[in-house]
């Protein structure tokens, strides 16, 4: 079962962004539980088949040991977190179809603010794929253009079909959490990037019947893990120092469409597919600091 918690490991990384110091914890936190979990089973005289099999008795008998050990509050909260965070997880990879940790209690993860990157920045790195001119450059190029402009999340982004793109009047079609459906336009510019791609790159090293957008060179479709590599890659050759994931772009065009001006609070969530718009408001305290270092760095007085 130990390979569904590098899957959601990676999940964390690629898709949320995590710092390795966090990553780092709840890996021992839910090596700690699989631990756990295979340990009751045993002194059942019965063996573990999935991860399905953990129900909610087990879990707070688990609570109650960590209680037991005298670990600190937070620890506990922390260790908590990591399971509840895991086997949403799993429902949302169709692992599991219970969820045993409903009602557990609220502990959240990851609440800092996240990085993002300056307009120039982004700029670099959608330009980075463009001194080439291999295959696989070229769908980098579209890739990255896609996914800043519009904002998707790296998980949407590997799974386009090319069904779910028009060129014509310019969107993709993506399924996000819970499968909503949402049509995000896209700029010209990614739409060349794009057609060029499709059209051009695509054809030569797609695999028959292959239905992705997104390809990688033996034919199929790229996997999140690919695409975040491909970015690491791109932001080492830049010397961008600060630690960026596929969700660093996504934080980014947030930040940067609410500094424009030009979308509010409300139309973001609708642009990012956040269920609630409480998601969504964590990015007016990055544009709150935008405003304080500006205002920093002009005002006469404030300095």
């Amino acid at each position: 079962m130990s390979y569904m918690i590098e899957n959601f490991l990676n999940y964390l990384t690629v898709e949320k962004g995590f710092s390795q110091n966090t990553i780092a914890a709840y890996k021992n936190d839910l090596r700690q539980f699989a631990a756990f979990v295979e340990e009751q089973f045993v002194s059942k005289g019965r063996k573990m088949a999935n991860w399905s099999a953990v129900d909610r008795e087990m879990l707070m008998t688990y609570i109650l040991t960590l209680k037991e050990r005298q670990y600190a509050p937070a620890t506990v909260a922390r260790k908590i977190a990591a399971v509840k965070s895991f086997f949403d997880f799993l429902i949302h990879e169709s692992v599991i179809k219970g969820d045993p940790t409903e009602n557990l209690g609220s502990t959240k993860l990851g609440k800092s603010l996240p990085k993002v990157l300056s307009v120039a920045q982004v700029g670099e790195l959608l330009s980075e794929p463009a001194k080439h001119s291999t295959p696989d450059a070229m769908r980098d190029k579209a890739m990255l253009e896609v996914i800043y402009a519009t904002g998707m999340r790296v998980t949407e982004l590997v799974t386009l079909n090319v069904d779910d793109v028009n060129l014509d009047d310019g969107f993709v079609r993506c399924f996000g959490k819970g499968s909503k459906e949402r049509l995000i336009p896209i700029h010209e510019q990614a739409i060349r990037d794009l057609t060029i791609y499709l059209q051009d790159v695509r054809p030569q090293i797609a695999a028959a019947n292959e239905k992705a957008v997104f390809v990688n060179l033996r034919g199929y479709r790229l996997t999140r893990q690919g695409f975040w590599l491909i970015l690491k890659n791109y932001a080492k050759a830049l010397g961008i120092e600060k630690e960026i994931t596929p969700h660093t772009l996504r934080h980014s065009i947030a930040t940067h469409l609410l500094h424009s001006g030009k979308m509010n609070l409300r139309e973001l969530q609708e642009f990012l597919g956040h269920a609630n718009i409480s998601t969504t408001q964590i990015y007016t305290h990055l544009t709150s600091e935008h405003v304080r270092k500006v205002y920093e760095n002009s005002h006469p007085r404030a300095k």
